[in-house]
Protein backbone atom coordinates (compact mmCIF):
# COMPACT_ATOMS: atom_id res chain seq x y z
CA UNK A 1 0.00 0.00 0.00
CA UNK A 2 1.10 3.15 -1.11
CA UNK A 3 2.13 6.17 1.35
CA UNK A 4 -0.52 8.22 -0.16
CA UNK A 5 -3.43 5.36 -0.04
CA UNK A 6 -2.37 5.16 3.71
CA UNK A 7 -2.77 9.07 4.16
CA UNK A 8 -6.22 8.56 2.48
CA UNK A 9 -7.33 5.74 5.12
CA UNK A 10 -6.13 7.76 8.03
CA UNK A 11 -7.96 10.83 6.89
CA UNK A 12 -11.41 8.34 6.74
CA UNK A 13 -10.34 7.48 10.04
CA UNK A 14 -10.02 10.85 11.47
CA UNK A 15 -13.85 12.00 9.53
CA UNK A 16 -15.58 8.80 10.82
CA UNK A 17 -13.74 9.41 14.57
CA UNK A 18 -15.10 13.42 13.84
CA UNK A 19 -18.58 12.22 13.58
CA UNK A 20 -19.32 12.44 9.57
CA UNK A 21 -21.27 10.53 7.92
CA UNK A 22 -20.24 7.32 6.87
CA UNK A 23 -20.84 7.28 3.19
CA UNK A 24 -19.47 10.69 3.26
CA UNK A 25 -16.03 9.89 4.79
CA UNK A 26 -16.60 6.35 2.76
CA UNK A 27 -16.44 8.60 -0.30
CA UNK A 28 -13.94 10.80 0.64
CA UNK A 29 -11.68 8.07 0.93
CA UNK A 30 -11.99 6.40 -2.34
CA UNK A 31 -11.42 9.75 -3.87
CA UNK A 32 -8.07 10.13 -2.05
CA UNK A 33 -7.00 6.68 -3.31
CA UNK A 34 -8.24 7.33 -6.73
CA UNK A 35 -6.25 10.84 -6.35
CA UNK A 36 -3.15 9.21 -5.01
CA UNK A 37 -3.27 6.37 -8.11
CA UNK A 38 -3.78 8.55 -11.10
CA UNK A 39 -4.51 12.49 -10.39
CA UNK A 40 -7.44 13.46 -12.10
CA UNK A 41 -7.35 10.91 -14.82
CA UNK A 42 -8.75 8.35 -11.91
CA UNK A 43 -11.55 10.45 -12.04
CA UNK A 44 -13.00 10.27 -15.53
CA UNK A 45 -14.64 6.57 -14.92
CA UNK A 46 -16.32 8.08 -11.74
CA UNK A 47 -19.47 8.72 -13.53
CA UNK A 48 -19.92 5.62 -15.45
CA UNK A 49 -19.17 3.71 -11.86
CA UNK A 50 -22.14 5.80 -10.17
CA UNK A 51 -24.80 5.68 -12.53
CA UNK A 52 -23.55 1.86 -13.38
CA UNK A 53 -23.69 1.23 -8.92
CA UNK A 54 -27.27 3.17 -9.34
CA UNK A 55 -28.80 1.83 -12.05
CA UNK A 56 -29.72 -1.31 -10.87
CA UNK A 57 -33.44 -3.00 -11.22
CA UNK A 58 -32.82 -5.13 -7.97
CA UNK A 59 -32.60 -1.88 -6.41
CA UNK A 60 -35.89 -0.49 -7.21
CA UNK A 61 -37.45 -3.03 -4.88
CA UNK A 62 -35.63 -1.33 -1.45
CA UNK A 63 -38.40 2.08 -2.04
CA UNK A 64 -41.30 0.00 -2.67
CA UNK A 65 -40.60 -2.07 0.44
CA UNK A 66 -40.69 0.57 2.15
CA UNK A 67 -43.70 2.07 0.71
CA UNK A 68 -45.75 -0.77 1.65
CA UNK A 69 -43.98 -0.79 5.24
CA UNK A 70 -44.55 2.77 5.72
CA UNK A 71 -48.69 2.50 4.55
CA UNK A 72 -49.15 -0.16 6.76
CA UNK A 73 -47.48 1.71 9.78
CA UNK A 74 -48.96 5.03 9.17
CA UNK A 75 -52.83 3.45 8.11
CA UNK A 76 -52.87 1.53 12.00
CA UNK A 77 -53.27 -1.67 9.76
CA UNK A 78 -49.62 -2.94 11.59
CA UNK A 79 -51.22 -2.21 14.99
CA UNK A 80 -54.44 -4.34 14.02
CA UNK A 81 -52.32 -6.79 13.31
CA UNK A 82 -50.44 -6.98 16.46
CA UNK A 83 -53.58 -6.78 18.66
CA UNK A 84 -55.19 -9.41 16.51
CA UNK A 85 -51.22 -11.22 17.27
CA UNK A 86 -51.88 -11.03 20.95
CA UNK A 87 -54.99 -12.82 21.51
CA UNK A 88 -52.50 -15.87 20.62
CA UNK A 89 -49.60 -15.59 21.94
CA UNK A 90 -50.31 -13.24 24.81
CA UNK A 91 -51.57 -16.33 27.07
CA UNK A 92 -48.05 -17.34 27.08
CA UNK A 93 -45.62 -17.35 29.59
CA UNK A 94 -44.25 -13.94 29.02
CA UNK A 95 -47.62 -12.30 28.15
CA UNK A 96 -47.32 -9.53 25.84
CA UNK A 97 -43.41 -9.90 25.75
CA UNK A 98 -44.10 -12.82 23.63
CA UNK A 99 -46.49 -11.08 21.08
CA UNK A 100 -43.22 -8.31 21.53
CA UNK A 101 -41.43 -10.11 19.26
CA UNK A 102 -43.80 -12.48 17.43
CA UNK A 103 -45.04 -9.09 16.13
CA UNK A 104 -41.88 -8.06 15.70
CA UNK A 105 -41.11 -11.41 13.25
CA UNK A 106 -44.77 -10.45 11.49
CA UNK A 107 -44.08 -7.52 10.34
CA UNK A 108 -40.46 -8.05 9.51
CA UNK A 109 -41.95 -9.93 6.76
CA UNK A 110 -43.29 -6.59 4.95
CA UNK A 111 -40.62 -4.60 6.21
CA UNK A 112 -36.91 -4.41 5.29
CA UNK A 113 -35.63 -2.37 8.24
CA UNK A 114 -34.46 -3.14 11.95
CA UNK A 115 -35.28 0.34 12.89
CA UNK A 116 -38.61 0.66 11.68
CA UNK A 117 -39.78 -2.48 12.89
CA UNK A 118 -38.98 -2.01 16.73
CA UNK A 119 -40.46 1.80 16.35
CA UNK A 120 -43.58 0.25 14.89
CA UNK A 121 -43.66 -2.56 17.52
CA UNK A 122 -42.61 -0.62 19.88
CA UNK A 123 -45.11 2.21 19.78
CA UNK A 124 -47.96 0.21 20.28
CA UNK A 125 -46.87 -2.23 22.80
CA UNK A 126 -44.84 0.06 25.51
CA UNK A 127 -48.05 1.76 26.94
CA UNK A 128 -49.79 -1.54 27.00
CA UNK A 129 -47.05 -2.75 29.02
CA UNK A 130 -46.95 0.09 30.68
CA UNK A 131 -50.71 -0.15 32.37
CA UNK A 132 -50.33 -3.62 33.27
CA UNK A 133 -46.95 -3.42 34.88
CA UNK A 134 -44.78 -5.43 33.00
CA UNK A 135 -41.06 -4.84 34.26
CA UNK A 136 -39.20 -2.15 32.37
CA UNK A 137 -36.29 -3.81 31.31
CA UNK A 138 -37.90 -7.00 29.86
CA UNK A 139 -39.98 -4.74 28.07
CA UNK A 140 -37.61 -2.44 26.72
CA UNK A 141 -35.22 -5.52 25.76
CA UNK A 142 -37.77 -7.76 23.97
CA UNK A 143 -38.69 -4.76 21.49
CA UNK A 144 -34.69 -3.68 20.80
CA UNK A 145 -34.18 -7.16 20.47
CA UNK A 146 -37.29 -8.44 18.23
CA UNK A 147 -36.52 -5.06 15.88
CA UNK A 148 -33.52 -6.85 14.48
CA UNK A 149 -35.37 -9.58 13.16
CA UNK A 150 -36.48 -6.90 10.82
CA UNK A 151 -33.76 -6.98 8.62
CA UNK A 152 -33.05 -11.51 8.64
CA UNK A 153 -36.73 -12.05 7.94
CA UNK A 154 -37.28 -11.41 4.44
CA UNK A 155 -38.01 -8.66 2.78
CA UNK A 156 -34.22 -7.27 4.07
CA UNK A 157 -32.76 -4.19 2.59
CA UNK A 158 -29.66 -5.00 4.03
CA UNK A 159 -29.98 -8.21 2.28
CA UNK A 160 -30.17 -6.26 -0.99
CA UNK A 161 -27.41 -3.79 -0.50
CA UNK A 162 -25.69 -6.79 -0.02
CA UNK A 163 -26.57 -8.83 -2.80
CA UNK A 164 -25.55 -5.30 -5.32
CA UNK A 165 -22.12 -5.79 -4.02
CA UNK A 166 -21.73 -9.46 -3.97
CA UNK A 167 -23.88 -10.39 -7.51
CA UNK A 168 -25.69 -12.94 -5.06
CA UNK A 169 -29.34 -13.66 -6.04
CA UNK A 170 -31.56 -11.59 -3.84
CA UNK A 171 -34.07 -14.40 -4.02
CA UNK A 172 -32.04 -17.30 -2.23
CA UNK A 173 -30.79 -14.54 0.07
CA UNK A 174 -34.11 -13.91 1.58
CA UNK A 175 -34.84 -17.22 1.24
CA UNK A 176 -31.68 -17.62 3.27
CA UNK A 177 -32.88 -15.90 6.10
CA UNK A 178 -36.37 -17.79 6.22
CA UNK A 179 -34.92 -20.69 8.95
CA UNK A 180 -32.31 -18.79 10.81
CA UNK A 181 -35.22 -15.78 11.28
CA UNK A 182 -37.68 -18.27 12.51
CA UNK A 183 -34.99 -20.23 14.91
CA UNK A 184 -34.08 -16.75 16.23
CA UNK A 185 -37.63 -15.90 17.09
CA UNK A 186 -38.06 -19.11 18.61
CA UNK A 187 -34.86 -18.48 21.22
CA UNK A 188 -36.16 -15.10 21.76
CA UNK A 189 -39.70 -16.63 23.02
CA UNK A 190 -37.89 -19.58 24.91
CA UNK A 191 -36.38 -17.25 26.40
CA UNK A 192 -38.71 -15.12 27.55
CA UNK A 193 -41.05 -17.97 28.37
CA UNK A 194 -37.94 -19.00 30.74
CA UNK A 195 -37.65 -15.78 32.32
CA UNK A 196 -41.28 -15.39 32.86
CA UNK A 197 -41.77 -18.58 34.49
CA UNK A 198 -38.80 -17.88 37.00
CA UNK A 199 -40.58 -14.55 37.40
CA UNK A 200 -44.15 -14.14 37.07
CA UNK A 201 -44.89 -10.84 38.21
CA UNK A 202 -42.65 -9.26 36.09
CA UNK A 203 -44.61 -10.51 32.90
CA UNK A 204 -48.08 -10.97 33.58
CA UNK A 205 -49.89 -13.46 30.91
CA UNK A 206 -52.53 -10.66 28.78
CA UNK A 207 -56.37 -10.99 30.22
CA UNK A 208 -58.46 -12.22 27.22
CA UNK A 209 -60.75 -9.48 25.83
CA UNK A 210 -63.80 -12.38 24.78
CA UNK A 211 -63.73 -11.72 21.30
CA UNK A 212 -62.69 -15.14 20.37
CA UNK A 213 -61.94 -16.55 17.25
CA UNK A 214 -63.48 -14.65 14.65
CA UNK A 215 -61.58 -11.07 15.99
CA UNK A 216 -58.15 -12.61 15.95
CA UNK A 217 -58.66 -13.84 12.12
CA UNK A 218 -60.55 -10.73 11.30
CA UNK A 219 -56.87 -8.91 12.40
CA UNK A 220 -54.26 -10.96 11.06
CA UNK A 221 -55.59 -12.59 8.26
CA UNK A 222 -55.57 -9.81 5.84
CA UNK A 223 -51.99 -9.08 6.85
CA UNK A 224 -50.89 -12.74 6.85
CA UNK A 225 -52.58 -13.15 3.49
CA UNK A 226 -50.38 -10.12 1.91
CA UNK A 227 -47.06 -11.78 3.37
CA UNK A 228 -48.06 -15.05 1.67
CA UNK A 229 -48.58 -12.50 -1.48
CA UNK A 230 -45.46 -11.04 -1.51
CA UNK A 231 -42.99 -13.77 -0.42
CA UNK A 232 -45.20 -16.66 -2.43
CA UNK A 233 -44.97 -15.44 -5.50
CA UNK A 234 -41.19 -14.56 -5.10
CA UNK A 235 -40.37 -18.26 -4.05
CA UNK A 236 -43.03 -19.69 -6.36
CA UNK A 237 -40.72 -17.87 -9.47
CA UNK A 238 -44.07 -15.60 -10.28
CA UNK A 239 -42.18 -12.63 -9.57
CA UNK A 240 -38.98 -11.17 -8.91
CA UNK A 241 -38.57 -9.12 -5.88
CA UNK A 242 -39.10 -5.86 -7.36
CA UNK A 243 -42.45 -6.71 -8.81
CA UNK A 244 -43.59 -8.47 -5.23
CA UNK A 245 -42.76 -5.22 -4.00
CA UNK A 246 -44.31 -3.67 -5.90
CA UNK A 247 -47.51 -5.79 -5.53
CA UNK A 248 -46.97 -5.49 -2.02
CA UNK A 249 -47.48 -1.67 -2.13
CA UNK A 250 -50.49 -2.46 -4.09
CA UNK A 251 -51.95 -5.07 -1.41
CA UNK A 252 -50.64 -1.97 1.74
CA UNK A 253 -53.49 0.21 -0.19
CA UNK A 254 -56.26 -2.07 -0.15
CA UNK A 255 -55.92 -3.37 3.48
CA UNK A 256 -55.41 0.62 4.56
CA UNK A 257 -58.41 1.31 2.40
CA UNK A 258 -60.34 -1.95 4.02
CA UNK A 259 -59.14 -1.89 7.21
CA UNK A 260 -57.03 1.11 8.71
CA UNK A 261 -57.17 4.79 7.36
CA UNK A 262 -56.08 6.19 3.89
CA UNK A 263 -56.19 9.07 3.11
CA UNK A 264 -53.73 12.00 1.79
CA UNK A 265 -52.14 12.93 5.09
CA UNK A 266 -51.00 8.71 5.62
CA UNK A 267 -50.27 8.25 2.05
CA UNK A 268 -48.67 11.65 1.74
CA UNK A 269 -46.25 11.58 4.88
CA UNK A 270 -45.53 7.23 3.76
CA UNK A 271 -43.60 9.47 0.41
CA UNK A 272 -41.52 12.01 2.57
CA UNK A 273 -40.50 9.10 4.73
CA UNK A 274 -39.69 6.80 1.50
CA UNK A 275 -38.44 9.47 0.02
CA UNK A 276 -35.91 9.77 2.26
CA UNK A 277 -35.18 6.68 3.70
CA UNK A 278 -33.86 5.55 0.22
CA UNK A 279 -32.18 8.57 -0.64
CA UNK A 280 -30.09 7.57 2.43
CA UNK A 281 -29.38 4.13 1.42
CA UNK A 282 -28.57 5.29 -1.76
CA UNK A 283 -25.74 7.24 -0.88
CA UNK A 284 -24.77 4.39 1.24
CA UNK A 285 -24.69 2.34 -2.09
CA UNK A 286 -22.87 4.76 -4.20
CA UNK A 287 -20.22 5.57 -1.39
CA UNK A 288 -19.22 1.42 -1.37
CA UNK A 289 -19.15 1.22 -5.45
CA UNK A 290 -16.71 4.42 -4.99
CA UNK A 291 -14.70 2.44 -2.17
CA UNK A 292 -14.57 -0.77 -4.96
CA UNK A 293 -13.60 1.01 -7.63
CA UNK A 294 -10.68 2.53 -5.76
CA UNK A 295 -9.82 -0.68 -3.68
CA UNK A 296 -9.66 -2.20 -7.71
CA UNK A 297 -7.98 0.17 -9.17
CA UNK A 298 -5.16 0.65 -6.96
CA UNK A 299 -4.65 -2.54 -5.89
CA UNK A 300 -5.59 -2.51 -2.52
CA UNK A 301 -7.99 -4.68 -2.48
CA UNK A 302 -5.87 -7.83 -3.89
CA UNK A 303 -2.81 -6.61 -1.85
CA UNK A 304 -5.16 -7.28 1.20
CA UNK A 305 -6.10 -10.46 -0.10
CA UNK A 306 -3.24 -11.66 -0.65
CA UNK A 307 -2.13 -10.87 2.72
CA UNK A 308 -4.90 -12.71 4.89
CA UNK A 309 -4.81 -15.60 2.45
CA UNK A 310 -0.96 -15.75 3.29
CA UNK A 311 -1.47 -15.83 7.13
CA UNK A 312 -2.31 -19.70 7.05
CA UNK A 313 -5.34 -19.20 9.03
CA UNK A 314 -7.52 -22.11 8.32
CA UNK A 315 -11.46 -21.26 7.08
CA UNK A 316 -13.08 -21.40 10.63
CA UNK A 317 -10.25 -19.36 12.23
CA UNK A 318 -10.61 -16.89 9.82
CA UNK A 319 -14.84 -17.00 10.16
CA UNK A 320 -14.04 -16.44 14.01
CA UNK A 321 -11.88 -13.72 13.27
CA UNK A 322 -14.28 -12.16 10.69
CA UNK A 323 -17.31 -12.62 13.93
CA UNK A 324 -14.88 -10.76 16.16
CA UNK A 325 -14.61 -7.87 14.04
CA UNK A 326 -18.19 -7.40 13.17
CA UNK A 327 -18.79 -7.57 17.11
CA UNK A 328 -16.37 -4.88 18.11
CA UNK A 329 -17.54 -2.61 14.91
CA UNK A 330 -20.92 -2.82 15.45
CA UNK A 331 -20.39 -1.57 19.11
CA UNK A 332 -20.15 1.81 16.98
CA UNK A 333 -21.22 1.78 13.44
CA UNK A 334 -24.34 1.16 11.50
CA UNK A 335 -25.49 -1.74 10.13
CA UNK A 336 -25.67 -0.62 6.17
CA UNK A 337 -22.43 1.69 6.93
CA UNK A 338 -20.76 -1.61 7.98
CA UNK A 339 -21.76 -3.71 4.76
CA UNK A 340 -20.60 0.01 2.83
CA UNK A 341 -16.91 -0.39 4.73
CA UNK A 342 -16.06 -3.93 4.69
CA UNK A 343 -17.71 -6.08 1.95
CA UNK A 344 -15.81 -4.73 -0.59
CA UNK A 345 -12.60 -5.75 1.13
CA UNK A 346 -13.74 -8.75 2.73
CA UNK A 347 -15.43 -10.34 -0.85
CA UNK A 348 -12.55 -11.25 -2.44
CA UNK A 349 -11.18 -12.42 0.82
CA UNK A 350 -14.30 -15.02 1.41
CA UNK A 351 -13.80 -16.00 -2.29
CA UNK A 352 -10.63 -17.05 -1.95
CA UNK A 353 -11.35 -19.13 1.03
CA UNK A 354 -14.42 -20.47 -0.56
CA UNK A 355 -17.31 -19.24 1.62
CA UNK A 356 -20.89 -19.09 0.05
CA UNK A 357 -22.01 -15.79 -0.40
CA UNK A 358 -25.27 -16.60 0.55
CA UNK A 359 -24.76 -18.33 4.02
CA UNK A 360 -22.18 -15.33 4.08
CA UNK A 361 -24.69 -12.74 4.09
CA UNK A 362 -27.24 -14.67 6.28
CA UNK A 363 -24.22 -14.78 8.81
CA UNK A 364 -23.16 -10.95 8.41
CA UNK A 365 -26.79 -10.06 8.92
CA UNK A 366 -27.14 -11.68 12.41
CA UNK A 367 -23.85 -9.54 13.55
CA UNK A 368 -25.29 -6.48 12.02
CA UNK A 369 -28.18 -7.01 14.24
CA UNK A 370 -26.10 -7.94 17.14
CA UNK A 371 -24.63 -4.64 16.33
CA UNK A 372 -27.97 -2.95 16.49
CA UNK A 373 -28.47 -3.58 19.80
CA UNK A 374 -24.90 -3.54 21.63
CA UNK A 375 -23.87 -0.37 23.57
CA UNK A 376 -22.95 2.32 23.92
CA UNK A 377 -24.36 3.02 20.04
CA UNK A 378 -27.47 0.38 19.37
CA UNK A 379 -29.43 2.23 17.64
CA UNK A 380 -32.19 0.05 18.64
CA UNK A 381 -31.50 1.35 22.14
CA UNK A 382 -32.04 4.80 21.07
CA UNK A 383 -34.81 4.11 19.43
CA UNK A 384 -36.84 2.39 21.58
CA UNK A 385 -35.93 4.04 24.81
CA UNK A 386 -36.76 7.36 22.84
CA UNK A 387 -40.43 5.68 22.62
CA UNK A 388 -40.53 4.65 26.31
CA UNK A 389 -38.75 7.29 27.90
CA UNK A 390 -36.88 4.90 30.18
CA UNK A 391 -33.35 5.21 30.45
CA UNK A 392 -30.67 3.90 28.08
CA UNK A 393 -29.43 1.64 30.75
CA UNK A 394 -32.51 -0.50 31.54
CA UNK A 395 -32.78 -0.75 27.47
CA UNK A 396 -29.33 -2.00 26.88
CA UNK A 397 -29.14 -4.25 30.14
CA UNK A 398 -32.76 -5.29 28.90
CA UNK A 399 -30.94 -6.50 25.50
CA UNK A 400 -27.89 -7.97 26.61
CA UNK A 401 -29.20 -11.29 27.17
CA UNK A 402 -30.48 -11.50 23.51
CA UNK A 403 -27.00 -10.48 22.66
CA UNK A 404 -25.91 -14.35 23.77
CA UNK A 405 -28.50 -15.87 21.87
CA UNK A 406 -27.68 -14.22 18.80
CA UNK A 407 -23.92 -15.55 19.51
CA UNK A 408 -25.67 -18.75 20.26
CA UNK A 409 -27.11 -18.69 16.79
CA UNK A 410 -23.66 -17.46 15.13
CA UNK A 411 -22.39 -20.91 16.29
CA UNK A 412 -25.08 -22.67 15.15
CA UNK A 413 -24.78 -21.09 11.91
CA UNK A 414 -21.14 -22.17 11.48
CA UNK A 415 -21.43 -25.37 12.72
CA UNK A 416 -24.38 -25.60 10.41
CA UNK A 417 -24.16 -24.50 7.00
CA UNK A 418 -27.62 -26.07 5.95
CA UNK A 419 -30.05 -23.71 8.20
CA UNK A 420 -29.59 -20.99 6.07
CA UNK A 421 -28.41 -22.81 2.65
CA UNK A 422 -30.73 -25.68 2.94
CA UNK A 423 -33.66 -23.96 1.77
CA UNK A 424 -32.37 -21.62 -0.78
CA UNK A 425 -30.78 -25.25 -2.48
CA UNK A 426 -34.92 -26.64 -2.67
CA UNK A 427 -36.45 -23.56 -4.10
Amino acid sequence: MSAGAGLAAAIFLVLLVGGFWIPFAVAVGALLMLWDHGGWNAFRAIGFVSWGSLNSFTLTAIPLFLFMAEILLRSGVGARAYRGLGRVTGQLPGGLLQTNIAGCALFAAINGSSVATAATIGTVALPEMKARGYDARMAAGSLAAGGTLGILIPPSIAMIVYATFTETSVSKLFAAGIIPGLAMTALFMSFIAWRAIRRPETAPKAEPDGKGLGAMVSDLLPFVLLIGLVLGSIYGGIATPTEAAAVGVLGGFVLAACFGRCDAVVVGGALAATVRATASVLFIVLAAALLSYALGVTGIGREVTQWITGLGLSKLAFLLAVVVLYVIMGCFIDSLAMIVITVPLLHPVLQAYGVDSVWFGVLLVILIEMGQITPPFGINLFVIQGIGGGTFEEVAGGSLPYVGLMGVMILLLIAFPALALWLPGIL
